[in-house]
């Protein structure tokens, strides 16, 4: 589940030169298993309310309510599978950190992993209803992601009661992005070298992608979770430190989605819906 104001994968936002993020709002919400859901509505401005704890975007919404964000949902299914999302997921933090970090040198893009570990409770229709591990991170750009990287890959890796992050990529200029960071059950964040970098097999819309193991390890895939011409997350397996450990993998590769041909595709996922009005 990711909320976006400035929905940065839409299409709409591209075509209308990004000028109004307010404008272009959304909640993608992705399910897996036998009735997998993916909605990704682009929002107008009308759809959006905003406060210091609450983010409304349009019938969604996403709330701190007694130390846990809970997010209800209920969003519309895009094709092939149609349909109804509706529910409640509840993440609560082990820990806030307050650590935020510089994806490019002039901080034009930043990540905050606010929670790298949490509690979990999903509660959605159609038939997903778990409890597990989770997290809660964010992403804040002042530019297109394209605009400034080539592809990045990310990974986060529960290990004892904290976890593991990897961030990895090439920047538009050539220059090479490496972030690891372990975190306690506290939250306590500390910089690591990381172990050398790993292949992953390809997608199959033959996406390159790569993790971080300990060397002799052959890292692999356990679950595809989304799989799109210029995206890939998915479950992976790795060892890290002597500790074999299954956590979220993503890649993507920016110079595809720069490519014009691609925003018509996505489009068909992601549909506009400018208008809105609310009841209260």
């Amino acid at each position: 589940m990711i909320g976006f104001i400035g929905s940065v994968f839409s299409p709409w936002y591209r075509w209308s030169g990004r000028r109004e993020p307010q404008n272009h709002v959304c909640l993608n919400v992705a399910t897996y298993g036998p009735t997998p859901r993916f909605a990704m509505t682009d929002r107008g401005r009308a759809a959006l309310r905003q406060s210091a704890g609450e983010l409304r975007i349009g019938p969604s919404r996403m709330a701190w309510d007694r130390g846990a964000l809970v997010i209800d949902v209920d969003e519309r299914g895009a094709p092939p599978r149609l349909g109804r999302l509706r529910g409640q997921i509840r993440v609560t933090p082990q820990a806030v950190t307050t650590l935020s970090v510089d994806l490019t040198p002039d901080g034009r893009h930043r990540w905050r992993p606010f929670a790298p570990a949490a509690r979990i409770e999903v509660d959605l229709d159609p038939g997903h209803r778990w409890r597990g591990h989770g997290y809660f991170d964010a992403n804040f750009g002042e530019a297109a992601l394209e605009a400034d990287f080539r592809t990045w890959t990310w990974g986060r890796f529960p290990v004892g009661d904290g976890a593991v992050t990897f961030y990895d990529g090439v920047r538009r200029d050539g220059s090479l992005l490496s972030q690891a960071f372990a975190f306690d059950g506290g939250g306590r964040a500390t910089r690591i070298e990381p172990p050398p970098p790993a292949r992953l097999p390809r997608t199959f819309w033959r996406l390159a992608r790569t993790t971080r193991a300990d060397p002799g390890f052959l890292p692999r895939q356990t679950l595809a979770m989304l799989d799109a011409p210029f995206y890939s997350r998915s479950m992976v397996t790795t060892r890290i430190g002597g500790v074999e450990t299954t956590g979220v993998h993503e890649a993507l590769d920016l110079v595809r989605y720069r490519q014009p041909w691609l925003k018509p595709m996505i489009a068909l996922r992601v549909p506009r819906r400018a208008g809105w009005t609310w009841d209260d």
